[in-house]
């Protein structure tokens, strides 16, 4: 019943080992989706890399999270437009769009370009996601208003270029990919003071883990529990696509074989979720259940059950950028690391490697939360 479907689904690569040995020239903490994106941008310009996983490639977040590759950010977008500014959000849901394209390039066959729906789940979230339509669409982002998209929800946004995908499937293939182009990758190697890596520059690519090895990123970066179910096949297909609602704290889809993923409700149990502990909470899994059973219909039986863990900023926006004199940071996605993730892997790769980098990393500054 534990351990998440993902990471079970199919077999896991295994990585030469060339002796971890001698010095590279970026040393990366995290075989998470932004340490491998990362690690296949540099070692294709032709930099040593090594990336540390402490467990095995996507043994975070990035295979245990629910499966949904969406754009934008972890805000409601006309939310976003007020806290950052109509241009700044403008150009960081542009940037999430052309991100997610990149995504399923590198994604292959393991992505699948269904959609995605936003539901609210009373009136006043149908009232909140009723302004986040607008916005979208007078700031000319493709999006469909749904009045009654399945009972009991109040309306829905439907975002027809978001995706599914297999986290686990898709973060292994971007490992393979960049130990193909020369990255070293260490799995088993976990990291606890970052003095001890042998690297002219390092990248700190833990998302809401990796706790101690930075200071800052432990002042700005809360660690949160996220908890996921996945049923035995059901036989009604009825969730084609990424589905979520309750502000997010609730998420579901069913995959082509039939099974149910749902995941969420933090907000059960607030306080307790606020953690890096990977162990399992028996009140969030009853809501989770209790929510499956009554408000989703499903009555197929729970196969697993895991949990993950992902960093939260106060803003809402992740950290990237260079942190300290060659410290190097890209974390705290507030539950929106898949996309943004390989996005924010690559243009902090594109930044060591002197390259141009969008003009929105500037509202990622890592420095900005001191």
């Amino acid at each position: 019943m534990s351990g998440s479907y993902w990471l079970d689904a199919d077999p896991a690569p295994s990585f030469p080992s060339r002796g971890s040995a001698g010095r590279v020239d970026v040393a990366i903490v995290g075989a998470g989706v932004t340490g491998c994106a990362a690690a296949l941008r540099l070692a294709e310009a032709g930099l040593r890399v090594r990336v540390h996983e402490a467990r095995r490639v996507a043994g975070g977040a990035s295979g245990r999270n629910g499966g949904f590759a969406l754009r934008g950010g972890a805000m409601r977008y006309d939310l976003a437009r007020e806290s950052y500014g109509v241009d700044a959000a403008r150009e960081l849901w542009r940037w999430t769009e052309r991100g997610l394209d990149r995504f399923a390039e590198l994604g292959g066959d393991t992505v699948r370009r269904v959609g995605s729906l936003r539901l609210a789940a009373d009136d006043a979230e149908g009232e909140g996601i009723r302004l986040e339509y607008d916005a979208l669409r007078e700031d000319g982002f493709a999006a469909e208003w749904i009045e009654r998209p399945l009972d009991p929800f109040r309306g829905a946004i439907l975002h027809p270029d978001d995706a599914a995908f297999e986290p686990a499937r898709f973060t292994r293939r971007l490992a393979v990919a960049a130990a193909e182009a020369g990255a070293e990758i260490v799995e088993g190697s976990r990291v606890d003071y970052l003095a001890e890596l042998e690297a002219e520059r390092v990248l700190v690519a833990t998302d809401g883990l990796g706790g101690g090895l930075l200071s800052e990123l432990d002042a700005a970066v809360r660690s949160m529990r996220n908890q996921v179910l996945v049923t035995e096949p059901f036989a009604e297909k009825r969730f084609p696509r990424p589905h979520y609602a309750r502000h997010g704290h609730a998420y579901w889809q069913q995959l082509p074989n039939g099974r149910v993923v749902l995941g969420g409700f933090r907000d059960a149990d607030p306080e307790t979720e606020a953690t890096a502990d990977e162990a399992g909470n028996p009140v969030v899994e009853a809501a989770l259940e209790q929510f499956l059973r009554e408000t989703l219909g499903v009555d197929a039986p729970v196969a697993q059950r895991w949990r993950g863990v992902f960093g939260s900023t106060v803003d809402m926006l992740p950290l990237v950028g260079e942190l300290r004199p060659g410290v190097w940071v890209s974390a705290g996605y507030s539950g929106h690391g898949n996309v943004m993730g390989v996005a924010c892997g690559e243009a902090v790769a594109n930044a060591l490697l002197d390259r141009d980098v969008p003009d929105v990393l500037q509202l990622f500054d890592p420095r900005r939360l001191r």
